[in-house]
């Protein structure tokens, strides 16, 4: 059995890092680099960094932000944000990230994912998917409806369809943000994340919501999800990586003990 990960996510705007709820409200919580260093030193398994305002503004990534976090962690890093084309993939990944997410540009333009898997590898290649429910409908069958432009624009697809479709093109994983349950504090969606979880071959990173350490718990058992993205709890809240994953381990939820 693979060890459950526990990914701390840094949503950026402007050069900070910043956290909403359901994509509303945000503020300013800090330097993206400094951030970074912190929870590298906690233990997180990963990291995942998004230029949260880059596709609606219609620009390419912060890169030189990406380069200062890659020089100062030493695990995947995983870089989302106005990536539309081959070349701004390579970009983020020559400055050091492990892996690209791409989210708008996939929707945009489907074949984005298998070019990104053909040139780097499916391993380098995450979907990342805003998700709204929106109830079951012949257009949208599974109830969830995927979203762009950091929750800006309603799509039409039906996340369940997406998620299976980007999984033939070439993702090697799904980062599935529920935007409803978005730094609620209140839980992960874990109707939501346990339909992709099952319904594709590939891993399945589950966000939004979670407050409390046993909302982990949850949502990497019963709703099979493979890792559990943290924001707003362990940004806010005061918990740290080591008592989630201590947490977690006492629960017979397998975890890298590295903290």
């Amino acid at each position: 059995m693979l060890s459950k990960r526990i990914i701390p996510c840094l949503d950026v705007r402007d050069g900070r890092t910043t956290k909403g709820v359901r994509f509303k409200d945000n503020v300013d919580i800090g330097d993206p680099v400094e951030m970074a260093r912190y929870y590298y030193d906690q233990g997180a398994d990963e990291l995942v960094f998004y230029d949260i305002t880059a596709s609606a503004e219609g620009r390419g990534i912060m890169i030189e932000v990406v380069r200062q976090v890659a020089r100062c962690i030493f695990i995947p890093f995983s870089v989302g944000g106005g990536l539309n084309s081959l070349e701004a993939m390579r970009a983020v990944l020559l400055a050091g990230a492990e892996k690209v997410s791409l989210n708008s540009g996939a929707v945009a333009n489907p074949d984005l994912l298998r070019q990104g898997a053909a040139a780097f590898g499916r391993q380098c290649v995450v979907l990342g998917m805003d998700v709204l429910r929106v109830g079951a409908s012949a257009a949208i069958p599974s109830g969830y409806e995927v979203v762009t432009h950091g929750g800006r624009r309603r799509t039409g697809l039906d996340a369940l369809c997406w998620a299976r479709q980007a999984e033939a093109l070439g993702a090697g994983e799904i980062c599935l943000n529920s935007i409803d349950a978005d730094g609620t504090c209140e839980g992960y969606e874990l109707t939501l994340t346990r339909l992709i979880a099952t319904g594709v071959g590939i891993p399945v990173i589950a966000s939004g919501g979670a407050g409390r350490p046993e909302h982990l718990a949850e949502v990497l058992t019963t709703a099979a999800a493979d890792a559990a993205l943290v924001a707003s709890m362990t940004h806010f809240g005061g918990v740290t990586i080591g008592q989630l994953k201590g947490y977690l381990q006492e629960r017979g939820v397998k975890v890298r003990t590295t903290w």
